[in-house]
């Protein structure tokens, strides 16, 4: 609360601090405090950025600091600081976050999500980024001419290709309400890898005999309403692909499919535990433990000379058994069950 000069006035001979000297004395005391956190400690300081609020996505963030724990980076030990700026899906909010972390002149950015690891490229050229939960650079439009990726990004990306396998479950799996396998998804046009995602999936499901119905959404506040059109279509399953607009508003949808008898199938294995019935892909807190044996390494040799950007390493067979029960899916040999 500031104190107004009418109520505290100054007094003549007193040490009462007037209004404008009390201005001047809490911005110092805040220059001060500021100056202590960032700048005196002498321990690298890591910029985190996560783009939304997500479970899943959150998962990679408690691998990458345990992987930097193991390795001796931790706030408890005081080997490391950490400003964390969550955007909560607000785009603009997540370019002053990266700007911020550049102003403070970070160690390094750990960029959580496709989403914030652009808006770092797009902000810095010279602090290294390490990215996780984000495609491959040629999926997100960052290489230059020659197809290399931007020279300070580095951490775990993922290329499309693990799609073919979660997708080809569905027409083993489900038998379709009439003549061919009917499947609907929602893509969101404004992110490069939902894009290409929807054209791979489009290919498929000519190979596979499938009937895709894809609707465009703009942002999570689109999802119920389009969803509910989607399963106006009669489709027989839903594919959720990798997009932050489905990550971030997945609960909506498994509600709106189940209480529409639909299925829901995917590609991302976190997603799995939030009530989608199968999928084969990328372990979330996986990628991001991955990542942070990168950033450890950048730590302990203070220098980026030897690493690189690597796809992810580890996947998963996963399904979902109350979702199987409900919809009587039969999951095969291979695939294991989470909570």
């Amino acid at each position: 609360m500031l104190f107004s000069q009418s109520k505290y006035p100054a007094v003549h001979g007193s040490t009462r601090l007037t209004m404008t000297e009390f201005r001047f004395s809490f911005f110092i005391l805040l220059l001060f405090i500021g100056g202590c956190k960032s700048g005196n400690s002498g321990v690298p300081v890591i910029g985190f950025a996560d783009a939304f609020e997500d479970n899943t996505i959150a998962q990679a963030k408690v691998g990458f600091f345990d992987a930097l724990k193991k390795e001796g980076f931790s706030e408890e030990q005081k080997t490391i600081q950490v400003v964390y700026r969550n955007a909560q899906g607000d785009i603009p909010k997540l370019t002053l976050a990266i700007k911020y972390f550049i102003s403070q002149k970070v160690t390094l950015i750990a960029a959580n999500s496709s989403l914030s690891t652009i808006t770092a490229i797009q902000n810095t050229k010279d602090i290294p980024i390490f990215m996780m939960v984000a495609p491959e650079p040629s999926l997100m439009n960052v290489t230059d001419a020659q197809g290399n990726g931007p020279a300070n990004l580095f951490g775990v990306g993922e290329s499309l290709g693990y799609i073919d396998t979660s997708f080809s479950l569905m027409p083993k799996l489900l038998t379709p309400k009439s003549g061919r396998l009917k499947v609907g998804m929602l893509y969101n046009q404004s992110e490069p890898q939902s894009g290409l995602a929807l054209k791979r999936i489009q290919g498929l499901a000519a190979t596979l005999n499938v009937d895709l119905v894809a609707l465009p959404v703009n942002n999570s506040a689109d999802v119920k309403l389009v969803t509910a059109s989607l399963l106006s279509k009669n489709i027989d399953a839903f594919f959720a692909n990798p997009d932050n607009t489905i990550f971030s508003s997945f609960e909506t949808i498994v509600q709106s499919c189940n209480a529409a008898g639909v299925p829901v199938f995917t590609s991302e294995a976190g997603l799995v535990s939030r009530g989608a019935v199968a999928a084969y892909g990328a372990d979330i807190y996986q990628w991001g433990y991955q990542a942070g044996v990168q950033a450890a390494q950048m730590l302990k040799n203070k220098s980026t000379n030897g690493l690189h950007w690597e796809m992810v390493q580890v996947r998963r067979r996963v399904f979902n058994a109350e979702a199987a029960k409900r919809f009587n899916i039969t999951i095969p040999a291979g695939f294991d069950a989470v909570k």
